[in-house]
């Protein structure tokens, strides 16, 4: 049993804290996208599943909730695949006309390739153009492997408008999701209204703006945490002169009659005035060796102790803590210099210098768990801090300029609006897949060290 929850105490911390990171630099990207008034369908906490607990908004459509794989989140915005469908706004006119079509009948009177009318369809669902009906008997279900086959109308207003839409859609005036509609605009006008409340027909600026949202809101949250922390909760710092604060059983100090309250005066012939120059001095000794250190007991009494240092250097002994809180502008400024600092360590990855120290410093999930766990332990200040700083990694992790991080895909958005040219779907999708393979490699080694370093 203890072993069982050895095992689940990291882990459930673990997931608590990358789920919560991830999802809310997924919600920076949701709120971004509405901000823009681009459709969002979904958004979720957890990854993908067919098991699910959800809600649809009335006032925006999308359907927020949760899933058991929780590993993160995800927001679909509409139109972040660049995949064009040439055939699409006619078969978007086709499907609003009759209400409920199948892919099938879609090919055959539009005269088209079936397999182009299912690519058409599917491009106008990830725009939140059309809806998906499922067919049991051909074994459909939401979040099956395969798209459906048959497809219906969204509730639109006079204007086209759908739910997506926000407050512009017009619920008094409007069509019922699977009903005939008709437009007195033109199949063409049309498709290019519907391409404006997607990402790929927003311009530059505003595609660049929802892909920082979620960088800018993890280093936003890893600022809030961390003022939190030094401003209204506090730190413990070790008390001014280097006095005990605990002493564990069966070490050395315990061995060498040191108790809590003692004050360590000298380590050797060196005196010491604070608890990091007691630290410093020892680090001098190397482990297993005898260590001199003169004490004041708290009745006054001062007294010349021989102490043995264990196999690992440690005495076992811990300081007197004090409690301090910060001023807001000395909290900022604490808070100010991490993100500095975060944002240099993650800089370094791409120094050839520095990259490998970086990798080896770093950790995967095992050790975000572990360090989670022992973090929690250590009392919410040490939690929250801890969080932040993974927030603060996470967020300039997503900056580097790699598909298909948030950097990478901004790089490719600024190389289109300097040459005023798309970049080919075929090169987006190799580098992409280059930068996954890039980042399946960097985790099975981080976690092949973080298994030699907390598991082994």
């Amino acid at each position: 049993m203890d072993g069982f929850l050895s095992f689940v105490g990291p882990l459930f911390w673990g997931l608590i804290v990358l789920s919560a990171l991830v999802f809310v630099h997924e919600g920076g990207h949701f709120l971004a996208a509405r901000l823009c008034k681009v459709r969002v369908t979904e958004f979720f906490l957890g990854m993908p599943c067919r098991w699910r607990l959800s809600h649809v908004s009335r006032r925006i459509g999308t359907r927020f909730g949760i899933t058991p794989i929780l590993v993160g989140g995800y927001a679909e915005i509409c139109g972040m695949d660049p995949t064009s469908a040439p055939s699409a706004p006619r078969v978007l006119a086709y499907i609003n006309a009759h209400g409920v079509a199948d892919v099938e009948d879609i090919a055959r009177d539009l005269e088209l390739d079936e397999q182009e009318a299912m690519n058409a369809c599917v491009s106008l669902l990830g725009w939140g153009s059309i809806a998906p009906r499922y067919v049991a008997e051909k074994g459909e279900r939401p979040g099956g492997s395969y798209y459906p086959t048959r497809y219906a109308s969204m509730s639109r207003d006079a204007q086209g408008n759908t739910l997506y839409d926000g407050q512009v859609f017009n619920r008094a005036e409007a069509s019922v999701e699977g009903e005939s509609w008709s437009s007195s605009l033109s199949d063409d006008v049309l498709y290019a209204q519907e391409r404006s409340h997607t990402y790929i027909g927003k311009g530059f600026w505003k595609r660049a703006f929802m892909l920082v949202a979620g960088i800018a809101v993890n280093v936003l949250v890893g600022f809030l945490l961390i003022v939190a922390v030094y401003a209204v909760i506090g730190v413990d710092v070790a008390a001014p002169e280097a006095r005990i604060g605990m002493v564990s059983p069966d070490t050395p100090a315990a061995e060498a009659g040191l108790s809590a309250g003692d004050i360590v005066l000298n380590v050797g012939d060196a005196s010491v005035g604070s608890w990091n120059e007691m630290v410093e001095e020892l680090s001098g000794h190397k482990p297993g060796s005898d260590v001199k250190l003169t004490v004041q007991h708290e009745d006054g009494l001062r007294e010349v102790v021989d102490v043995h240092t264990g196999d690992d250097g440690q005495l076992g002994i811990s300081a007197t803590t004090t409690r301090v809180r910060l001023s807001f502008i000395e909290a900022c400024s604490a808070a100010f210099f991490s993100i500095v600092q975060s944002a240099l360590v993650v800089l370094n990855l791409l120094n050839p210098a520095h990259t490998m120290q970086i990798l080896n410093s770093s950790t995967s999930i095992i050790g975000i768990s572990v360090m989670s766990s022992q973090a929690a332990a250590a009392g919410p200040a040490t939690f929250l801090n801890f969080a932040a700083m993974i927030s603060l990694s996470l967020g300039f992790m997503n900056l580097l300029p790699i598909p298909p991080l948030d950097g990478g895909k901004l790089v490719i958005e600024i190389i289109q609006a300097v040459t005023g040219r798309t970049v080919p779907l075929k090169v987006q999708t190799v580098i992409s897949y280059i930068g996954v393979g890039l980042f399946i490699l960097l985790f099975l080694y981080m976690m092949r060290l973080d298994i030699l370093r907390f598991v082994l």
